[in-house]
């Protein structure tokens, strides 16, 4: 659901500051009153949660685009970490300014739909934690990433830079940084994907999909954008 022009315009003229976040920062901690949301201009932030022993959980994965707090917007605060992984700039909207923006009921739709997307996703990391096998997790989450990178212009269908370590992509679907490697090396063995330094290149979608069990109905991208900025 894309933006039209004076939509777009609305949104960059409620933007109060744009911020840079060094890597491995905490954007947002968890149970923290919030007045404002932040959309992300370049670079990726994850949703996190720890437990009692302070080990972290990646449940979300957002890239440039998302308006990766807009929930804050009804709830106040969030239950969970925001942290970039990697270097971030990040453009700041006062809730204050939000309440400006639903007055139009069109824009307040497409900023409801953007939460919506949100919780599609999570359904979806749901599914591939739950039901995959290790190799069909990583295949998911290539795709989803790709498709995602596709829609912002920042991947070209079958090759986009994705600067996150070995150990990140672990976390991310459920397996021991040992594992993931062995993973890396089988899908490359196999002729599906090579992963260089950052650069990611997808040999043959169509089979990756596959092994991921990887339909992307879920991110509504039947009109090229998965939300709404």
């Amino acid at each position: 659901m894309s933006l039209v022009p004076a939509e777009r315009t609305a949104i960059e003229k409620a933007v109060s500051e744009i911020r840079a976040i060094p890597p491995r920062t905490i954007l947002i901690e968890a149970g923290r009153p919030l007045r404002h949301s932040a959309l992300i201009i370049d670079g990726l932030v994850c949703r996190t949660i720890s437990d009692r022993d302070g080990l972290r959980q990646f449940v979300g994965l957002h890239l440039p685009g998302d308006f990766v707090d807009l929930h804050s917007y009804a709830l106040s605060n969030l239950e969970h970490d925001i942290s970039s992984v990697t270097q971030a700039r990040v453009a700041i909207v006062p809730h204050d300014r939000i309440d400006m923006l639903v007055t139009d009921t069109t824009l307040a739709r497409k900023l409801w739909f953007a939460t919506l997307l949100d919780a599609a996703m999570h359904r979806a990391w749901l599914f591939r934690l739950g039901r995959l096998d290790a190799m069909g997790r990583v295949a998911h989450f290539l795709c989803e990433t790709n498709a995602r990178l596709c829609a912002v212009g920042l991947s070209d269908g079958r090759s986009f830079a994705l600067d996150l370590t070995q150990n990140d992509l672990a976390e991310i679907c459920g397996v021991t940084s040992i594992h993931m490697n062995r993973i890396l090396r089988q899908l490359r063995e196999d002729g599906l994907v090579t992963m260089r330094s950052s650069l990611v290149e997808i040999m043959q979608p169509e089979r990756l999909a596959a092994r991921g069990q990887f339909d992307g109905s879920y991110l509504y991208l039947d009109d090229g954008h998965p939300g709404p900025v």
